[in-house]
């Protein structure tokens, strides 16, 4: 029984992993794009911004829009990862007069400060409403 719902959870997992998207964040809107140091030091708090549509600007309407980023970090060499966190955008201009005609729009950027003890890579996750999911990664130095 345990051999079944462990293959179920793995199938589940697989099937979540087919749908999520890659591509040159400089071609495709929908890639977020990792910005920060190449090379940090131990310890030392760094800024990570993450943003989507850096060269090809990504739609912010009420029908297209990004719904939320997500960041995580996989140490060097070990099997987890790590979420950093994980941001919503809930403003896309909807409003009781209609789609777009609402006062404010949440911009998909997102800024963290974090601090690392251990090289590693990046990941970002991002959710288009239309399009579904996008990830991309960099890779960190700890020196």
């Amino acid at each position: 029984m345990a051999f079944k719902i462990r293959l179920h959870k793995e199938r589940i997992i697989m099937k979540l992993a087919e749908q999520i998207q890659q591509a040159d964040w400089k071609k495709e809107k929908h890639v977020p794009v990792i910005e920060c140091a190449d090379e940090v030091k131990a310890g030392e708090i760094f800024e990570v911004k993450v943003s989507l549509g850096k060269e090809i600007a990504h739609p912010n309407t009420t029908e297209h829009h990004i719904r939320w980023i997500s960041l995580y970090f996989r140490p060097e060499g070990e099997r987890f990862t790590y979420q950093v966190g994980h941001y919503e955008f809930s403003a896309h201009g909807e409003s009781a007069q209609g789609a777009n005609e609402g006062p404010i729009y949440t911009h998909h950027e997102v800024r963290v400060s974090l601090k690392l003890g251990k090289s590693g890579t990046l990941f970002a996750l991002s959710l288009c409403n239309i399009h579904g999911l996008w990830e991309s990664s960099k890779e960190i130095k700890v020196v």
